[in-house]
């Protein structure tokens, strides 16, 4: 195991203030989505430090960067289109968006961090021209195979100005769950408003800090998530880069989620209601005060040890406890609480890209989704959280034996 050395206290990536705010530390920990083949098992590996900071001055809540986004993203472990609910999620976006901005044949979407092509397919089989950006080969591969073009490269400042230059202009630019992902998070939002046309639309996605406080989801936090925010702060950051935010909604996914609209400043559409009514709550809850962070800590601390505690009884039991899933959080999650095979017996999935690989720092195995049905353990830990009603319909089965599903977040419970 080689640990990286912490970086000194280090500046606000969008407004350059010390960030002398500590909002969870999670110790040292490996690149979440950075699975194992079991010829790696005798190697070393890198443990980064995982502590979240906060500016004080405009409060954007991140953390250092740690890895590259090279490192992070280079062969990239995340498919979307293996989870079915995520995938209704998508295409009933692409439903409602093309209704309310009326698009058609004659429009252009692009899609930033587009993935495998699990959202692009739907605009794409409605006959809308799409493009997808996607810094990882492995999964760019995956869409072209779906017929969507895309490009592999980061975005920014710079890519933006090269697709305007080949005539790509988007009249809907949208990014689900990569704002959050980005290191340099101003050359990011600086190129948004370049690929945009004077009326084009954009919509992000990404987890919601409030909701990952309320809800202890500190396993959220790994090193490929450089920024937590707030609807207070992305108006910041979008505002300072001449983009207006006039909706915004509130989603279930992953555990509580922010969408947001934009576009440039001055352009057509009205400021909706949804938009000061967020900003007011988030302000009434102390989202601008140290004392709103101060607290999570401690929160923090008591889920280790409320899931070590189950862990260690029903071990001493006799049960069986094996975990459903191979998360990015789930790594979190077990490298923070120290859970390994003296717990979890192994671990499943149901993405083909991570079957036979070993979980990064806690080396579990990570099997098919019927080795469970196959061993019949006592209980199952579903580590992807947000998606505990598609699993345990999945799984059903593991109650005909007795068997029970449990969850550590927002802390350690058996399901009923």
């Amino acid at each position: 195991m080689s640990h990286v050395p912490p970086t000194p206290a280090a500046a606000c990536r969008f407004c350059g203030a010390p960030l002398d705010l500590v909002f969870a530390d999670l110790g040292s920990s490996p690149l979440a989505n950075s699975y194992l083949s079991a010829e790696e098992l005798a190697r070393a590996e890198r443990f980064y430090p995982l502590c979240v900071r906060v500016c004080q001055r405009c409060w954007l809540c991140q953390l250092p960067e740690q890895a590259s986004p090279e490192e992070i993203f280079g062969d990239y472990a995340y498919f979307s289109s293996f989870s079915t609910s995520w995938l209704e999620h998508a295409r009933r976006y692409v439903e409602a968006t093309t209704e309310r901005f009326a698009l058609g044949a004659a429009s252009q979407v692009v899609e930033i961090a587009s993935n495998d092509g699990y959202l692009l397919r739907w605009f794409h089989e409605r006959g809308v021209p799409v493009l997808g950006i996607e810094p990882a080969a492995n999964v760019a591969a995956a869409a072209r195979d779906l017929g969507i073009p895309t490009e592999v490269r980061f975005f920014g400042e710079q890519a933006a100005r090269d697709l305007v230059s080949r005539g790509f202009a988007a009249d809907l630019l949208l990014g689900n769950n990569v704002l959050a992902h980005v290191p340099d998070l101003n050359d990011f939002v600086a190129g948004l408003p370049i690929l945009l046309k004077p009326a084009g639309v954009l919509t992000m996605e990404f987890p919601h800090l409030v909701r990952l406080v309320e809800a202890n989801q500190f396993d959220t936090i790994y090193h490929e998530h450089f920024s937590y925010f707030s609807f207070v702060a992305v108006e910041r950051v979008f505002a300072a880069h001449g983009l207006e935010l006039f909706d915004v909604e509130e989603l279930a996914t992953h555990g509580g989620s922010l969408r947001v609209y934009a576009q440039r400043r001055g352009a057509p559409q009205p400021r909706g209601p949804r938009v000061e009514e967020l900003l007011a709550r988030e302000r009434a809850l102390g989202v601008e005060t140290r004392a709103y962070y101060d607290a999570f800590a401690e929160q923090v601390r008591e889920t280790k040890r409320k899931l070590l505690t189950f862990l260690v009884a029903t071990k001493r039991a006799g049960k069986t406890i094996v975990g459903y899933g191979a998360p990015a959080k789930g790594n979190t999650l077990l490298n923070y609480c120290g859970v390994r095979e003296d717990f979890l017996d192994y671990t499943v999935d149901a993405s083909p890209h991570k079957q036979g690989k070993f979980l990064p720092g806690t080396h579990l195995a990570i099997h098919p989704p019927q080795r469970i049905l196959d061993t019949r353990p006592d209980y199952v830990l579903i580590l992807p959280w947000n998606l505990r009603d598609e699993i345990c319909g999945q799984m059903a089965a593991v109650r005909d034996w007795g068997g029970r599903f449990v969850v550590a977040i927002p802390e350690a419970a058996v399901l009923p």
